[in-house]
């Protein structure tokens, strides 16, 4: 590890925790508006091991909200460049990029027993569902991403339980789901999610996006604080709970 860059984060959290840190696998899903700055986040606090898994590349109109997305990197796969980016802020971190979709006939090819962390930011709702199923069945830790769209309020981003998010139109289907197919996550794992649900405007002109492999039902607002707010909030439950798991390591360093 080159110590140097993580002098601040050894600072606040101490060196025990920063070396358990840099040994943990995790696996994110979705590397977009949420999961693209959750990602770097993650690289910047000193996980040693990130596999990011997307199957999409950069579009123009993920310009407005998304790490990845520049002018320059339209039509690149968005793993590519993320990875790319995530080498030159610790040229030492493992960087595994999947340019893969998560759904039912991809699910068991990710050996998911064999991380410390899941983070799930996907839209999809069948496999966001199926995800949050498997990830439950492991040993990992697993945070989830509810919808990040149509809101702008900073201040009424949150975290709870998945059984308690309320106003959140995603957190509610994937309960209709669960209790519709009577297939259900078998633990209780933490979401991040916002209670403010506004509407799309009417727009001049919109343009027609590039063809995706990732099916949305319809295009909703975003805007980059919100997206980037909740990919923190994820990075930051995993620092929060690797102190948590850790930190007793470190007292007894220091006693």
């Amino acid at each position: 590890m080159q110590r140097d860059i993580f002098q601040r984060t050894e600072l606040l959290l101490g060196t025990h925790v920063l070396d358990r840190m840099a040994t943990l696998r995790v696996i994110l899903f979705g590397v977009g508006g949420v999961g693209s700055w959750c990602a770097e986040s993650l690289v910047r606090s000193g996980i040693g091991h990130l596999t990011i898994v997307d199957c999409d590349c950069v579009n123009r109109s993920n310009i407005n909200r998304q790490l990845v997305a520049t002018v320059d990197t339209v039509g690149r796969a968005k793993v590519d460049v993320l990875k790319q980016r995530l080498l030159t802020i610790n040229p030492d971190v493992h960087v595994e990029a999947l340019e893969r979709m998560f759904c039912e006939d991809t699910a068991n090819s990710f050996n998911l027993d064999s991380y410390d962390y899941i983070i799930d930011a996907i839209d999809s709702l069948r496999d966001k569902a199926l995800l949050i199923e498997m990830s439950c069945e492991t040993n990992a830790r697993f945070f989830s991403s509810m919808g990040a769209a149509l809101k702008m309020d900073p201040t009424r981003i949150s975290v709870a339980e998945f059984w308690k998010v309320k106003g959140d139109p995603l957190a509610r289907a994937l309960r209709v789901r669960f209790k519709r197919e009577k297939r259900f996550p078998k633990r209780k794992f933490k979401c991040v999610y916002s209670d403010e649900l506004l509407a799309n405007k009417p727009i001049d002109n919109p343009v027609t996006e590039a063809p995706s492999p990732i099916h949305k039902p319809q295009t909703n607002g975003t805007v980059a604080h919100i997206t980037a707010i909740f990919g923190f909030m994820l990075s930051g439950l995993v620092v929060q709970d690797a102190v948590q798991r850790f930190d007793v390591g470190e007292k007894t360093v220091n006693h």
